[in-house]
């Protein structure tokens, strides 16, 4: 006959057992623990490719759009956080899913400011004109081209309007959150023989000064000098009105 268990001890947990919540969030959101307080600036990494509706292949580097919204709602909320920083080292991805970050950026009621390091390609275009102020590295690239779709077509005229649809939607975003013309925008678009299998342009830094899609070439310290600038400017004119 087997002996009565008593209630089952705990093993006491080990240094090794524990979870280190900065570390994982590094590794599954690619962010520090910076909503606690100790930044008053919230850096949001767009890395890889932009995930939307269709889960990639796990080889693929990605950022996923479901985790990101979440993150621009936490700092829009938060009170301590008076600034938001957008890195961009991405090759596209989808297009709703890269347009729904991009409008999340460009109405945060923060001042906010986008960082294209590496590349800022295809849907990333919009989300780093999305912000405040955008800032590229000299040796990064950013290309522009013609909405694609991948998988099954159906060879009908509303699916060429679809498309077209779709793609005058990035270019008005485009075109509003930036200074580069429609006309120029589109020339860069539609602009065949420079890339090998496509239609379309790749503007280097100040390539995309020199358009109007970026601000400025600059690295890390002029992003954060600018945003440093912006919430003082925003906190000098919410002072202004009150009354002594």
């Amino acid at each position: 006959m087997a002996e009565p268990t008593g209630p089952k001890q705990q093993e006491p947990e080990t240094e090794e057992g524990k979870k280190n919540p900065i570390l994982e969030n590094i590794q599954q959101l690619g962010q520090t623990n910076t909503l606690s307080g100790e930044s008053n600036i919230f850096c949001l990494t767009i890395i890889g490719q932009v995930e939307g509706h269709i889960v990639l292949p796990p080889q693929n580097k990605t950022t996923k759009y479901e985790h990101l919204i979440p993150q621009l709602v936490a700092a829009e909320q938060n009170p301590k956080i008076e600034g938001v920083m957008i890195i961009l080292n991405t090759v596209g991805g989808d297009v709703e899913a890269g347009l729904a970050i991009a409008e999340m950026v460009a109405t945060l009621s923060k001042p906010t400011i986008a960082l294209v390091l590496g590349g800022g390609h295809s849907i990333g275009v919009p989300i780093a004109v999305s912000a405040n102020y955008s800032i590229i590295a000299e040796t990064a690239t950013m290309t522009i081209h013609p909405i694609r779709l991948n998988g099954l077509i159906i060879g009908v005229p509303q699916t060429f309007e679809y498309l077209d649809k779709m793609q005058e939607r990035v270019v008005r975003f485009v075109t509003k959150h930036s200074n580069v013309t429609e006309e120029k925008f589109k020339e860069l678009m539609f602009k065949t023989g420079e890339l090998t299998r496509d239609i379309g342009t790749t503007v280097i830094g100040i390539d995309a000064v020199k358009y109007g899609l970026i601000d400025q070439v600059g690295g890390i310290g002029d992003a954060i000098r600018e945003l440093n600038k912006r919430i003082e400017d925003k906190k000098a004119s919410s002072g202004g009105g009150l009354v002594q």
